[in-house]
């Protein structure tokens, strides 16, 4: 199983670059990354459990380098992993006061 993600900054049109996402399975950390210049950061190559993981974007941080404000400082995004086999990517498309999300490809 693989789990990706890719971040949009909807209020510029631009890939959200640089900024901090880690991935959880229950209380436990399974990995950490930055996104990179498009804004898409791999998580996970292999195996990983069923069950409920979450991705958690730490958007407040990646404002402040913006030298923006934020309404949500951290985004959390829980999901299901019911076929280990498959790959999950898990965008966000975000912006000062609003974020959206959906299961992608």
């Amino acid at each position: 199983m693989s789990i990706s993600t890719h971040v949009l900054d909807n209020g510029t049109g631009r890939p959200a670059a640089g900024m901090v996402v880690r991935l959880y399975e229950g209380e436990d950390v399974l990995a950490e990354g930055r996104t990179d210049a498009d804004g898409r950061c791999r998580l996970a190559e292999g195996a990983t459990g069923t069950g409920q993981h979450r991705l958690v974007f730490a958007t407040g941080p990646w404002f402040a380098t913006q030298h923006r404000e934020t309404f949500f400082p951290v985004v959390s995004i829980t999901f299901a992993v019911l076929d280990p086999d498959e790959h999950h990517h898990v965008p966000l498309l975000l912006s000062p006061f609003a974020y959206s999300t959906y299961r992608g490809s």
